[in-house]
């Protein structure tokens, strides 16, 4: 069995023994032994120490992946000025799909109307964490310290200091190109390290995916129907309609082969609820399965986990409209241009963890004038409307660097369009483990 279809198979195990796990234990007396055997010791023991393991296993790999793939990228250019072409095309496309995102979001809630009808639970509170404000964002990327941002894991510092390094070695002469050869090897670790943890990927996934649908289960869907599947339907038509348009009408390429490639990367994404937990993995495919440049990959990808947030931006248009609905308040044409605003900037510099878009929410509800209390009502089916949010994230960022790619002749499509691209690699990357892919 190949590794996308174990992780797959891991993924529906995951759900299906959470699920039975979930149903279980409400039918159990709380305090037999039996009920606190499942509780303590295989839902918060066994599978939350293995997800959150595997989880800080991929984080582990983030920073050094980040700093050593811009590097080379940036190294790799040399004197020439192509990163100004490949840097305004990325954040162009970046900042025009997260418009697109909640433009559809904001017009499907106001179609559909999920809001109508759904009383306001006066018991519910969210205290949301206070929201840095536009100017500070932008201030804070620029580090001060660039080895506190890396122990703090501040993404877009990172990438600041990271592009001034490959800058600088491109500049340098003889010294640089010894560093830049030291960085090169380092990259060969670092993805020998990802080659290595994508192999216990299923394991991870499994784990994870039990200890949240035991946690959860199904039923906090049901009360908030209308709403999960009217952000779900969006999420969905985005994900594999827009930018399979745009892909298609920009550089002519088969979106199918793209969406087929980024299987195991979705799995990564659905487990973790985390664009940078999956920053490994989708670096890896973007580069070996369809043939991005590493210079391209190293700039986009990185950059993209950082400040593509579509799915989150899809998120607000339509909890923004279900919360005004819930709450009896006609949203005006300001207000709803005000979400699209601040939705589209707040994506700038949101840490890629899970959870965050709730954060988000709240500053654009503040903005919009709305009741940020609100936030409180789709708390219960947020983090596996998270899950699906990421795996929107991540085809962005994939399908961007795809195009960015295609248009500065960095594609190659002898890689692009062949179905085992990077099998082999995995292969050699894996030798000696005793696994088959």
């Amino acid at each position: 069995m190949s590794l996308t279809n174990r992780i797959l198979l891991a993924m529906v195990a995951g759900i299906a023994l959470g699920s039975l796990i979930e149903w279980w234990v409400g039918v159990l007396d709380p305090t037999s032994d039996l009920s606190r055997f499942l509780q303590d010791v295989l839902i918060l023991g066994v599978f939350d120490v293995v997800g959150r393991v595997f989880i800080a296993s991929l984080k582990l790999l983030v920073v050094p992946l980040v700093l050593v793939s811009l590097i080379c990228g940036m190294s790799s250019l040399g004197t020439s000025s192509r990163m100004g072409s490949i840097a305004g095309k990325t954040i162009g496309l970046y900042l025009f799909t997260t418009g697109v995102a909640v433009s559809l979001g904001l017009t499907a809630a106001l179609i559909i109307g999920p809001g109508k009808g759904v009383e306001a639970m006066a018991a519910a509170s969210f205290e949301p964490k206070p929201a840095p404000s536009l100017t500070d964002t932008l201030v804070n990327i620029f580090p001060s310290n660039p080895f506190k941002a890396m122990a703090d894991g501040q993404m877009l510092q990172v990438i600041v200091f990271a592009l001034l390094v490959g800058f600088a070695l491109t500049r340098s002469g003889e010294a640089g190109e010894r560093i830049a050869n030291w960085f090169r090897d380092m990259e060969v670790i670092v993805m020998k390290m990802v080659g290595l943890l994508i192999e216990l990927a299923p394991y991870g996934v499994f784990a994870l995916l039990t200890k949240l649908f035991a946690t959860m289960g199904f039923g906090t869907i049901v009360d908030l129907a209308a709403y999960f599947f009217t952000l779900l339907g969006v999420l969905l038509f985005h994900g594999l309609v827009v930018y399979s348009s745009l892909l298609k009408v920009l550089t002519s390429l088969s979106p199918a082969i793209l969406l087929q490639k980024m299987r195991r990367v979705w799995a990564f994404a659905f487990s973790t609820a985390s664009s940078g937990a999956t920053l490994p993995i989708t670096l890896r495919t973007v580069e070996k399965r369809l043939g991005v440049s590493k210079s391209v990959a190293g700039f986009s990808i990185p950059l993209g986990a950082t400040i593509n947030m579509d799915g989150t931006a899809i998120m607000q248009g339509v909890a923004t409209v279900f919360i005004a609905q819930v709450y009896g308040i006609d949203l005006t044409s300001g207000q709803i241009l005000m979400v699209v605003l601040t939705a589209t900037l707040a994506s700038i510099g949101t840490a890629a963890v899970p959870g965050v878009g709730l954060i988000t929410l709240a500053l654009v509800l503040q903005q919009a004038g709305l009741p940020v209390e609100g936030v409180a009502l789709i708390i219960g089916v947020d983090r596996f409307l998270d899950m699906v949010r990421t795996m929107v994230n991540v085809t962005g960022d994939a399908t961007v660097a795809t195009i960015v790619a295609h248009k500065e002749g960095q594609l190659d499509q002898s890689v692009y369009f062949d179905p085992n691209a990077d099998h082999e690699g995995d292969r050699q990357q894996l030798a000696g483990t005793g696994a088959s892919l």
